[in-house]
């Protein structure tokens, strides 16, 4: 007996101030959501920006006292989440500002839950890393205010880390670690350099297709309720809204936005891709270049790229995802050529060279082009890869079943170890 599909899906809206000067409007709203003594969450990188300064200044002209918290780790780990709920459990506030890119947002949203509901770590962790555990109860307020224009954490329940012991990424999945209230300033990206601008935009650019090639939410097995509907519930067509701008956007504006700092209006358009595209993958949910993300940035040897903290190793999320993105669109065209036909046109594909480019590489090629125009690397092996560390990075992917299970065609080891050869060069 076939086993029944879905036949709905849901509409979760995150709650957004968008626009030039938003940053101003913190404390307002924090008084607003009732907030008195709030845990102010960012990085080192930025703990002395405007950024921040015009935030707490708002939240003091609100009568808000902030609690700086800035010890977040750029690409988190079990280990630094564990420090930053310890530290909100002892200084107990009555809500949260985060201000940073996906780490600080990710990091703040953990720290809120931990704090909240204290557990074993792995207890919340997503299946089969950990014991998937549904979040008990509504957490403390959160405004969160993304610096980078990529993430799209802000709009999502979605908290990733490495998990150390495993060399391996994972995340908490739920909907009631999504932030109460997004404040999207777009004046932020001005002061970001050209390689985080491009690695954040390609998190955007797959965030967008992944959710917009995912499998249709009427593909998925029904829930036993319908309260036990995943977030991650497939595309459907209010996740096609916003993939839909996100993709031209970013085919009209991403690499102008990269070379050119004073292109105000192609950085604020990015960041306003960003946030159509966290809204889209927040309702429908990414699919296998994500997955295969995890383990490529949790085994990072020895890269360093520019315009980051030198401190540590590390592959930026973005970066990460997209090298793997061009093999798995040629493996996925199959499934609904239509529409990856339409995202790469989308992203700037004219077909002027049809005769010369197969239809199933065409969203590949215009993902390529992209990296190129944009200084990403050329793939695996210009992160520091080698063909034999394939099996392991294999290995650290295929128990990202969330993501794996959302993709349109079946994700095994076998299928990945032959994407992950195809992500070894790009060109």
């Amino acid at each position: 007996m076939p086993i029944p599909t879905d036949r709905s899906f849901n509409v979760d809206g995150a709650s957004i101030t968008f626009g030039e000067g938003a940053l101003s409007e913190v404390g307002d709203l924090a008084a607003n959501l009732g907030m008195t003594r709030v845990a102010l969450f960012t990085d080192r990188g930025l703990e002395h920006s405007e950024h921040v300064s015009i935030v707490v200044a708002s939240l003091a002209s609100a009568g808000i006292d902030a609690l700086v918290f800035s010890d977040v780790r750029v690409e988190p780990t079990d280990q630094s989440f564990k420090k930053a709920a310890q530290w909100a459990q002892e200084t107990d506030p009555d809500g949260f500002v985060s201000v940073g890119g996906g780490s600080v947002i990710d990091t703040t949203k953990a720290a809120n839950l931990y704090s909240s509901y204290p557990s074993d770590f792995l207890t919340y962790v997503n299946r089969p890393i950990g014991a998937g555990e549904p979040v008990p109860g509504v957490l403390k307020p959160h405004i969160a205010c993304p610096t980078t224009s990529g993430t799209g954490s802000e709009c999502t329940g979605i908290a990733v880390f490495d998990l150390l012991e495993m060399s391996a990424k994972t995340g908490i999945a739920s909907k009631r670690l999504r932030p109460t209230h997004a404040v999207v300033d777009p004046t932020v990206t001005t002061t970001l350099p050209a390689n985080v601008v491009a690695s954040s935009g390609f998190d955007v650019l797959s965030h967008a297709l992944v959710s917009y090639t995912a499998r249709r939410y009427l593909e998925r097995p029904a829930p036993q309720r319908p309260t036990d509907r995943p977030a991650s519930q497939g595309s459907n067509p209010w996740s096609d809204l916003g993939c839909r701008e996100s993709l031209q956007l970013l085919g009209r504006y991403l690499v102008r936005a990269v070379h050119d700092a004073t292109d105000t209006e192609a950085r604020y358009q990015v960041m306003w891709a960003a946030t159509l595209a966290g809204i889209a993958f927040g309702n429908a949910g990414c699919h296998a270049p994500h997955g295969m993300s995890y383990s490529v940035a949790g085994l990072v040897k020895n890269f360093q790229p520019s315009g980051y903290p030198h401190h540590d190793p590390i592959i930026p999320h973005g970066m990460s995802v997209v090298v793997n993105a061009p093999a798995v669109f040629r493996q996925t065209w199959r499934t609904n050529p239509e529409r990856h036909a339409e995202a790469a046109r989308w992203l700037g594909y004219s077909g002027v060279q049809a005769d010369e480019t197969p239809e199933n590489e065409a969203l590949s090629g215009q993902i390529i082009d992209l990296m190129k125009a944009t200084g990403m690397p050329n793939g695996l092996t210009a992160l520091g890869y080698t063909p034999e560390d394939v099996p392991s990075l294999v290995e650290g992917s295929v128990v990202q079943r969330r993501l794996m299970d959302n993709a349109p065609i079946s994700v095994d080891k076998s299928s990945l170890t032959a994407l992950f050869a195809d992500s070894l060069t790009l060109w």
